[in-house]
């Protein structure tokens, strides 16, 4: 039952971050004129030039991709994809029917920087939440989860990349007028990509993220005690064999909290003959709070 509520909340949660995309796109994107990343940028632009809706776009691409993940990556993964899109698209499609103009901001060309960095931050959270409930917003997220299931060591990344460049390259001659050349939109679409992968990518691993300490010490004992009583964390001993001097070494691994840095450093400046060096962490896993201290 638990693992069943577990999964409807997670349908859940990315049909309402659907229905958040789709509220961004609408209050903040188009009518600024300027293209988001990915194909949903695509899309936006194919409507500022022909009145093609994003959501028939939408549609069009995303059903073929999510049936391809559905055979060739992860069911469930294709399903949670398919249903944002449909979520996403259906909105959308409503709100085009809405008189929604009262809740816009329409910068008007003047002070665009603002509606890309509140779309860039809304995209980045509904980016990171779709990722973490094992769903994606559609598009070349389909691509880059199938590459790196084909190909591991394949920079996936490098798709997003160019595939960004060129929506990028291509604003700059869809929301130029007159002949002229407008650098703006360029200049809005590279903000908006990096802003929303910093907040998707903080979604992730932001509030996870630890100090990783390999300690080598000939004071085990006192070190481990000192680091477990002040900063209540604990410890993995280890032996370990100097190869350079060719004498017993003892070995400890602790992982810490990031405002803890600091603090395992001054502790470790206490002690000789003690050689260390930390590693962050992009995320810790398990519970450790019912561990009790043999007697």
């Amino acid at each position: 039952m638990k693992a069943q509520h577990r999964q409807l909340v997670s349908y859940g949660t990315v049909a309402l971050v659907a229905i958040l995309l789709a509220l961004n796109y609408d209050l903040f994107i188009v009518e600024n004129h300027f293209a988001p990343a990915g194909l949903n940028g695509i899309a936006t632009m194919v409507q500022y030039k022909t009145g093609f809706s994003i959501s028939y776009m939408s549609l069009l691409i995303n059903i073929p991709l999510c049936l391809f993940a559905f055979f060739c990556i992860r069911r469930e993964f294709a399903l949670k994809t398919l249903l944002f899109t449909l979520v996403y698209s259906f909105s959308y499609l409503l709100l085009q029917q809405l008189d929604t103009t009262p809740f816009q901001y329409n910068a008007q060309g003047h002070d665009l920087i603002f509606p890309v960095i509140i779309s860039g931050v809304i995209s980045g959270f509904v980016y990171g939440i779709c990722i973490k409930n094992n769903a994606c917003t559609g598009g070349t997220d389909v691509v880059s989860r199938y590459i790196s299931k084909v190909r591991p060591r394949m920079n996936f990344f490098r798709v997003t990349f160019l595939l960004n460049t060129l929506v990028a390259f291509l604003s700059l001659f869809v929301y130029s007028d007159g002949g002229t050349l407008d650098y703006k939109p360029v200049a809005l679409c590279i903000t908006y990509c990096f802003i929303s992968n910093f907040v998707g990518n903080y979604i992730l691993e932001g509030t996870k993220t630890a100090y990783k300490f390999t300690i080598i010490t000939n004071h085990p004992q006192e070190l481990s005690e000192e680091i477990t009583q002040k900063l209540h964390h604990g410890i993995t001993r280890l032996e370990a064999f100097g190869a350079y001097t060719n004498t017993e070494k003892t070995m400890l691994l602790c992982v810490v909290n990031k405002h803890q840095l600091t603090d395992v450093q001054q502790i470790l400046n206490h002690y000789e003959d003690t050689f260390s060096f930390c590693e962050l962490v992009s995320s810790t896993y398990g519970n450790f709070k019912h561990i009790k201290k043999p007697s």
